[in-house]
């Protein structure tokens, strides 16, 4: 069996205590063990003054420690860990299989509940159960798994060896319930619209591409569904959401990840300012329900939730932070030129939003609305009545990072036309492979499509937020990492 593995001379120890375990006639990998409660469950109903008291828990061995004729174990599963207490005279017929357990075996106890001496809880074990054999030692921190690395890229072994990620990951679950019941007591819909296209848009990004041999056509991850969630709207569905996956084939950093969670909703007969109310009242009450008061930490800042939030126009933040005025472009591309923005080769708007990006956001950390955004960054925006150079768009900042982008939408199709094409023209020459006019979706719009707001909510980012965490990849369970370099054979292995 050995071979299989390439194996350490701890590892070879735990397979031959796999095939001891085998030789008692007990299966190693368990199996269907009923009845079970949850080490929390057991503390929180535990009563001293009751007497015959059990309890049936399963979970992993994190702590064990033998005194001869009794050993404590400390065993985790996912609500948090319990004491067990085995005694020899209690346990003899099962006393070679428990001298057997490593750390990290999974096992399933019942017996009496007590306290011990110092008063720690404990399952006085009747019966103990074999359900998973560890051969792979635990890390020498086990209590504390330090290592970044090593914690991204085995999260089975993070999970259990650090409570707070298990913690962590609990709460972006419950955040994520949250969402969606607060979107759901709106009457909103919750759909699912496709993850692979035939054209990649909804969004300025670079898709990944893939084939599908059946058809002998190239498709897209989608960068964004919401030319999908629009045309849900033409069809009658008033109010949309969708949580699921969007995919950008960028870089990795602190704040992105290829493969990320996005939230976008559309709400018929609405505009923006719909959507920054809604986006306030969702995002204020997850912080009521899931932290500890209003003003959390990030980072080294903290960020004040208290309503109302600010909200400024892109016009006057640039105006404050940059000391450029908007229609002075002159000044932005000497501005430009001082941050090391090679700004020659770009179009006034981008030297503008790029300028907005390097002084203004820095400074940004309570939630603010950045408004009116210029028109030609939003290709998929109504204009303003009283301004047609400024979109009806807004983008949430807190922390210091975008969390969320908004607008009012556009639903002319002659306009839309028009601003699919300019985009398309616009495109640098290696993208213009995949920005094709979504032909379907214009004609959707003919057929008319409701005002309306839409919004879009980056849950990865509001996650790290709201458990002060500043890695995106501290949020996501399986994030995307660059590949490993090849193990090379132990020299256990090569004996």
């Amino acid at each position: 069996m050995a071979e299989l593995f390439d194996t350490d001379k701890f590892e070879i120890q735990r397979i031959e205590k796999l095939e001891k375990i085998k030789n008692l006639s007990i299966d190693p990998y368990g199996g269907r063990f009923d009845n079970i409660e949850t080490a929390a469950s057991v503390r929180a109903r535990f009563d001293e003054q009751k007497q015959a008291q059990v309890a049936r828990c399963a979970g992993r061995v994190v702590l064990f420690r033998d005194i001869g004729k009794l050993i404590f174990i400390t065993l985790r599963d996912s609500s948090g860990t319990i004491q067990l207490g085995l005694s020899r005279k209690l346990l003899e017929a099962q006393w070679d299989l428990i001298k057997l357990f490593d750390l990290g075996d999974i096992i399933g106890a019942e017996g009496q509940l007590g306290l011990t001496k110092t008063g720690e809880l404990t399952i006085w074990v009747e019966k103990v159960t074999m359900l998973s054999k560890c051969i792979l030692q635990p890390p020498e921190k086990f209590h504390g798994l330090a290592d970044i690395e090593l914690r991204y890229r085995q999260r089975y072994i993070d999970l259990w060896a650090n409570p707070e990620v298990m913690e962590r990951f609990k709460k972006r679950i419950a955040i994520i319930s949250s969402i969606r019941g607060f979107l759901q007591s709106r009457d909103f819909f919750e759909v699912e619209t496709p993850m692979m296209q035939a054209i990649a848009g909804g969004a300025a990004a670079k898709p990944f591409i893939t084939h599908h041999n059946a058809l002998d056509i190239d498709l897209y991850l989608r960068i964004a569904p919401e030319l999908f969630l629009k045309r849900l709207l033409v069809g009658g569905m008033e109010k949309v959401f969708e949580i699921n996956r969007n995919f950008r084939n960028e870089g990795l950093s602190p704040r992105h990840n290829p493969e990320f969670t996005m939230m976008e909703i559309y709400q018929a007969y609405a505009d923006y300012n719909v959507m920054m109310d809604l986006t306030e009242e969702m995002i204020c009450l997850l912080v009521e329900n899931h932290c500890e008061g209003l003003k959390l930490q990030y980072g080294a800042e903290q960020i004040d939730y208290s309503r109302p939030w600010k909200r400024a126009s892109y016009s006057d933040l640039l105006k404050e932070y940059a000391g450029c005025d908007i229609g002075d472009i002159t000044s932005i591309r000497k501005k430009a030129k001082s941050l090391g923005i090679e700004e020659a080769k770009l179009d006034d708007d981008i030297v503008i939003n790029d300028v907005f990006e390097e002084t203004v956001e820095k400074n940004l950390v309570n939630p603010t609305f950045v408004i009116d955004y210029p028109a030609r960054l939003c290709p998929l925006t109504k204009r303003s009545k009283t301004n047609p150079e400024y979109a009806e768009r807004f983008e949430l900042y807190i922390g210091k990072m975008e969390i969320a982008n908004a607008y009012t939408e556009l639903n002319d199709p002659q306009v839309q036309y028009n601003n699919f094409i300019s985009q398309i023209k616009g495109a640098n020459e290696d993208e213009n492979t995949f920005r094709n006019l979504d032909e379907d979706f214009i004609n959707a719009l003919k057929y008319g499509m409701p005002p309306a707001g839409g919004l879009g909510v980056g849950i990865d980012r509001l996650v790290m937020l709201l458990t002060g965490v500043t890695s995106i990849r501290d949020v996501i369970l399986f994030p995307l990492l660059r590949p490993e370099a090849p193990r090379q054979p132990s020299k256990e292995a090569e004996k």
